[in-house]
C-alpha cells in the first residue's frame, strides 16, 4: 500500500495549480466582482450562477447547494476521486514529483485506480497513433484521405490504428506494468480463451476525452469487410467512461463554446473533424448514444445559459435523423439556449458536405436556420393530410401532447400558437386550450381523469384567464419571440428615442406574451414612447401609473432597469428588434389567413378567396421588404 503523501508536497500542489484554471476545465467562469468568478454549479442543476470561485483565496463555494472547498476538494467531488488520486493528478499537471511518508516514491502499480486507467488510455492512444504510420494501416490512411483528412488532421485529433492481431496492445501495456485486471477494467482489453486480448483490432481509432482533456475511451471504425463487428465500436461502460456523460471533441471545443456561446452537435467523429477543419471549432458529438440530459448539463455549464446562447443540431434528414430530432426536442426545455436544426442539401452529413462543396458550405450549414421545435412539429404534422378536417384533427392529436410537455407556460403557449399555423387551424385559442388541457391532465394524473363534458366549459374559461396571471420574470428568455419582444420593450422604456415614433404604431397584438402585451398597453396609455424622448423620468412615472396591478408594475420596473443583451445599443440594434417583432406579426397573420383558407377548403366564396389571396400577397411583399431593407421598410 502506498504511503501518505508528504504534507509539503500537498501544499505545493495546491499553490501550483490555480483553482480557476482547474474549474474552467469543467464550466465557464465570468467576472462576479470583487476579484471573484461565477458560473453554473456543476454539482446541482440551476438556471442562474450561484457557484463562485475566489482565485486569491484558492477556494470555491456554491451558494445554492453549499458545496465548497479548495482545488483538491473540487476535483475529488467532480471526478469522484480519492484524496491521493486527486493530488497525484494535479501533481502530474504541475510537474511536481510527490514524496510519500512510507515507502519513498510511489511505484506506478500502487497509484489510484482512476489515475491508472487514464494512464493506460494515454499510453494506448500513443500506441495507436504510432501504428497508423505502419504498412498494415494503409487501409486506415486511405479511409481518412478519401474523406479529406490528411496526416496533420489525423495528428490533431489523435486518430490512430489498432493492429489486426489478437493481443498487440495488451502485451504492450503488460510490458508497461499494467495488470490483466486493470486492462479488463479499462475496456481496452477483453477476456479471451487464454487470457486478455485486444478489444479493438484492425480498426481506425479515435481517442475520447472528458472535459478536463483526459482520455477515457475510444471509438473504433470498421475498415475491412471480413470484420464481423459493428460499423462503430466504442469502449464499454467503465468506471471512467460513461457514454451518456462524454462528448467527443469537448476537450478541443470547450473554450470556443464558452467564448462564442454556441455549440454544434453533429453525429460522428468524422463530422466533428470536418467541422473543426472548416472553422466550426464548437462542434462536438455523442459517442454511440442519443443526445440526452447529461450531455445538456455539460453544455449548459459551458454556455452559461445566457440569452444569446445557441445549440445547433445537424441531424440527417432521414427517418433516423428525424427521430433523433424529436428526442432532442423532448429535452429542449432543459436548455436556456435557443436550439436549432440544420440539414444539409441531399441529407449529406458535414463530412460529406465538406468533400462535395468545401469548407464554406459547412460553415454555411451550421448558421441557425430552423428552430428545433418547429422542425420537430413539422415532422409530426407532415405525416397527415391537412386538406381534410380528419387529417388536421389527427395531426393535432399527435402534436399537442408533445407541446403539452413544455413546462414553461409562456413558451408552451407560443409553441401552441405556432402549431395552430402548422396544422392550418384558424382558431389559435382552440389549440392553446387543447394543449393547456393536456398539460393539466398530465399534472393531475392520478388525482383526476380530466374534465368531463359538463365541466369542460368551466375549464376553458379558467384556461383563458390563466395566461394573464403569468408574471413577466417567469417568461423564458430562450424563446426567440419573447426575448425579442422583451428587448424592444426595454428599448421603449429605457431608450425611447431609438424606437420612436415607429414603436408607437405597433399594435398590442404584436406582442405574443400576455404580460408583454400588458406593458405595451401601459406605454400606449401613458402617451407612447414619443413622450419619453423629451421627459424620460416623467414618462416612466406615467407608464407606472397606467399599470393595472402589481404584477405588471413589477414587470415595468424590471424592464426599465434590466441590462440589454447587445453590446452596442444604437439605432441599428433598435431597428433589428423593431423589424423582428413586426416580421413575426406579419408571418403570424400570413399563417392565419392561409390556415383559414385551408380549413374552409372549397367552401370559401370566390370573392373571399380573392381578398384573402390578395392580403397574403401584400403581406408577403411587406415581409420581403422587411427582410431586405430592415427598419427602412417600417
Amino acid at each position: 500500500m502506498a504511503g501518505r503523501i508528504n504534507d509539503d508536497d500537498v501544499k505545493a500542489v495546491r499553490d501550483a495549480v490555480p483553482i480557476d484554471a482547474v474549474v474552467s476545465e469543467y464550466l465557464q467562469l465570468r467576472n462576479a466582482g470583487g476579484g471573484n468568478l461565477k458560473g453554473l454549479c456543476p454539482f446541482h442543476d440551476e438556471k442562474s450562477p450561484s457557484f463562485q470561485v475566489s482565485p486569491g483565496k484558492g477556494l470555491f463555494h456554491c451558494f445554492g447547494c453549499q458545496e465548497g472547498g479548495d482545488t483538491i476538494a473540487f476535483v475529488m467531488k467532480i471526478d469522484h476521486l480519492t484524496f491521493s488520486e486527486t493530488v497525484e493528478r494535479l501533481a502530474a499537471k504541475a510537474g511536481i514529483t510527490l514524496r510519500y511518508e512510507e515507502g519513498g516514491y510511489n511505484p506506478s502499480h500502487q497509484r489510484g485506480e482512476r489515475i491508472r486507467l487514464v494512464e493506460a488510455h494515454k499510453i494506448a492512444a500513443d500506441f495507436y497513433r504510432e501504428q497508423l504510420n505502419g504498412p498494415e494501416a494503409e487501409i486506415g490512411r486511405k479511409f481518412l484521405a478519401e474523406r479529406g483528412f490528411d496526416q496533420d488532421a489525423a495528428a490533431h485529433f489523435g486518430v490512430g490504428y489498432s493492429p489486426a492481431g489478437w493481443d498487440h496492445l495488451t502485451r504492450y501495456l503488460r510490458g508497461k506494468g499494467f495488470s490483466d485486471k486493470e486492462l479488463i477494467s479499462s475496456g481496452i482489453s477483453q477476456d479471451g480463451r487464454r487470457g486478455p486480448i485486444d478489444r479493438f483490432r484492425g480498426r481506425l481509432m479515435w481517442p475520447i476525452s472528458d472535459t478536463s482533456g483526459e482520455i477515457v475511451g475510444f471509438g473504433a471504425r470498421k475498415l475491412r469487410d471480413d470484420d464481423n463487428g459493428p460499423k462503430y465500436l466504442n469502449t464499454p461502460e467503465t468506471s471512467i467512461y460513461k457514454k451518456s456523460q462524454v462528448l467527443y471533441g469537448i476537450d478541443l471545443a470547450k473554450k470556443d463554446i464558452a467564448k462564442a456561446s454556441r455549440a454544434v452537435v453533429v453525429e460522428g467523429y468524422t463530422d466533428v473533424m470536418a467541422c473543426h477543419l472548416a472553422g466550426i471549432t464548437t462542434a462536438i458529438a455523442t459517442c454511440g448514444t442519443a443526445f440526452g440530459g447529461d450531455h445538456i448539463k455539460i453544455l449548459r455549464r459551458l454556455l452559461m445559459d445566457n440569452g444569446s446562447a445557441r445549440v445547433i443540431f445537424t441531424f440527417d434528414g432521414d427517418a433516423a435523423g428525424q427521430k433523433a430530432a424529436l428526442r432532442a426536442f423532448e429535452d429542449d426545455q432543459k436548455f436556456a439556449a435557443e436550439t436549432y436544426i440544420a440539414i444539409a442539401p441531399d441529407n449529406m452529413d458535414p463530412c460529406d458536405l465538406r468533400l462535395a462543396k468545401g469548407d464554406d458550405a459547412v460553415r454555411d450549414l451550421v448558421e441557425p436556420r430552423t428552430p428545433l421545435f418547429e422542425f420537430a412539429l413539422r415532422q409530426i404534422v407532415g405525416r397527415y393530410d391537412l386538406e381534410t378536417p380528419a387529417g388536421r384533427a389527427a395531426a393535432l392529436d399527435e402534436a399537442a401532447p408533445v407541446v403539452a410537455k413544455i413546462k414553461t407556460s409562456s413558451v408552451q403557449r407560443e409553441v401552441a400558437v405556432q402549431l395552430a399555423g402548422f396544422v392550418g387551424i384558424l382558431d389559435q385559442e382552440f389549440v392553446v386550450h387543447r394543449v393547456n388541457q393536456l398539460a393539466q391532465w398530465a399534472r393531475g394524473r392520478g388525482e383526476q381523469r380530466g374534465p368531463g363534458p359538463a365541466s369542460r366549459k368551466g375549464a376553458q374559461r379558467q384556461q383563458v384567464q390563466a395566461p394573464a396571471a403569468q408574471s413577466g420574470p417567469a417568461l423564458n428568455l430562450r424563446s426567440p419571440a419573447h426575448r425579442t419582444e422583451r428587448e424592444l420593450l426595454k428599448l421603449a422604456l429605457q431608450k425611447p428615442a431609438l424606437v420612436s415614433p415607429a414603436f408607437d404604431a405597433y399594435g398590442i397584438d404584436e406582442f405574443t406574451a400576455p404580460p408583454y402585451a400588458a406593458v405595451r398597453q401601459c406605454i400606449a396609455e401613458a402617451g407612447g414612447a414619443e413622450l419619453g424622448v423629451a421627459e424620460t423620468r416623467e414618462y416612466l412615472v406615467q407608464v407606472l401609473d397606467a399599470t393595472p396591478d402589481d404584477t405588471v408594475r413589477k414587470l415595468v420596473t424590471e424592464l426599465a432597469v434590466e441590462v440589454f443583451h447587445g453590446k452596442s445599443i444604437d439605432e441599428s440594434y433598435a431597428g433589428q428588434h423593431l423589424v423582428k417583432v413586426r416580421l413575426r406579426a406579419v408571418d403570424r397573420r400570413i399563417d392565419d389567413v392561409q390556415g383559414s383558407l385551408a380549413r374552409l377548403g372549397s367552401n370559401v366564396a370566390p370573392e373571399h378567396l380573392a381578398a384573402a389571396q390578395n392580403e397574403v400577397w401584400v403581406l408577403q411583399q411587406y415581409a420581403q421588404s422587411l427582410r431586405s431593407h430592415g427598419a427602412d421598410a417600417l
